[in-house]
């Protein structure tokens, strides 16, 4: 099974949770900047919300990706106010036709001394745990 990890962060949340996840899966977390270049079968994405939205450059970033080469998205992130992105970031991959796995991870992150110190090592746990289960690893 091919897995990619890309990630979209502002504060550095996202990219921690992006560091574990790739980390239980044996690939690189990469920016959204670095493109898809070969076929995966799983695209884990990690946004967040920025005033009440998907980042314009995470939406560009889905519109951008070609549906033979994503099998499917798996989307994760934090916010500090609102939670899941999942129907953002799948009504633009509902727009380019690569499906989402209804499965997703989210956990609170800090902004401004709210949720201080998250995600912790209890959510770096659980995105791992996550992780491993979408991509069937087995200890």
């Amino acid at each position: 099974m091919k897995i990619a990890v890309r990630y979209y962060t502002k504060t550095g949340n996202t990219k921690r949770l992006a560091d574990a996840i790739a980390g239980a899966v044996g690939v690189p977390a990469l920016p959204i900047g670095e493109p898809v270049a070969e076929r995966v079968d799983i695209l884990f994405l990690g946004n967040s919300y920025y005033a009440f939205s998907i980042d314009p450059e995470v939406r560009a970033f889905v519109r951008s990706l070609d549906k033979e080469k994503i099998g499917k998205i798996v989307n994760f992130g934090s916010a500090a106010m609102l939670n899941s992105t999942y129907k953002k970031v799948k009504a633009e991959a509902d727009k380019v036709g690569i499906p989402m796995d209804p499965r997703e991870f989210h956990c609170k992150g800090e902004f401004k001394g709210i949720h201080k110190g998250r995600p912790d090592e209890e959510d770096l746990k659980h995105a791992i745990e996550f992780a491993e289960r979408i991509a069937e690893i087995v200890r």
